[in-house]
């Protein structure tokens, strides 16, 4: 026997909507994602040993500055600059010390702490990093990825290692705080931009102007 009540587990809608009620929609799981960092480190392990130690992770955060425009009784408020805030990344602290390595590789590359010089431009040590909502594959079924956001222009802002405490039973964790410049964001495996990075088309008034 069908059990057609599940149907009205949700919101109602309007008539003129799709559906009058349809059942709830399955949500992403906060467990389900994948960090990789590219061009992170100089070398030796690959910086997909980073990928098994993450712990947590933020989504980007895109923001815009508010200008003010003051017009005689009223103030109209209207979108200036972009930017977004800073990711924060937390990872496990592994035995082998990889972890500790490759951070230490990447802060290194944005600045030699024993000659004291710094790198000669930021494309010497910015790095890319992926952030992958995944729908629970593994093994013999590969996970898919449903929605990728391309993080670019990454370099490490702050570094907290985890410190020693004999009250604790816990993994160690080191705490990255990473800048960057830009966030695009994709659906499904080598997806096409949507969200951030969709092509919307530029307009004036109702005179596109370009994309």
């Amino acid at each position: 026997m069908p059990i057609a009540s599940l149907s009205r587990f949700s919101v109602p809608l309007d008539t003129d909507q799709s559906s009058a009620s349809q059942g709830l929609l399955m949500p992403k799981l906060a467990y389900r994602f994948r960090v990789t960092l590219v061009n992170f480190g100089v070398g030796g392990a690959p910086a997909t040993e980073l990928t098994k130690q993450v712990m947590t992770v933020d989504r980007p955060k895109p923001k815009f500055e508010e200008i003010k425009l003051d017009v005689y009784n009223s103030v109209v408020k209207i979108a200036g600059k972009p930017s977004f805030d800073d990711i924060k990344l937390k990872l496990r602290d592994d035995m082998t010390n990889v972890v500790t390595n490759k951070v230490g590789e990447q802060m290194q590359k944005q600045f030699d702490f024993f000659e004291q010089a710094s790198a000669a431009s930021g494309l010497d040590y910015k790095f890319t990093t992926f952030i992958e909502i995944l729908d629970g594959g593994n093994g013999a079924y590969n996970p898919i990825p449903l929605e990728t956001f391309e993080v670019q222009g990454c370099w490490i802002k702050n570094v907290s290692y985890d410190g020693g405490d004999y009250s604790k039973s816990e993994a160690m964790s080191m705490d990255l705080t990473i800048c960057y410049d830009n966030a695009l964001q994709t659906v499904g495996i080598n997806g096409g931009l949507v969200g951030l990075g969709l092509p919307v088309g530029r307009t004036v008034g109702t005179t596109s102007i370009g994309s």
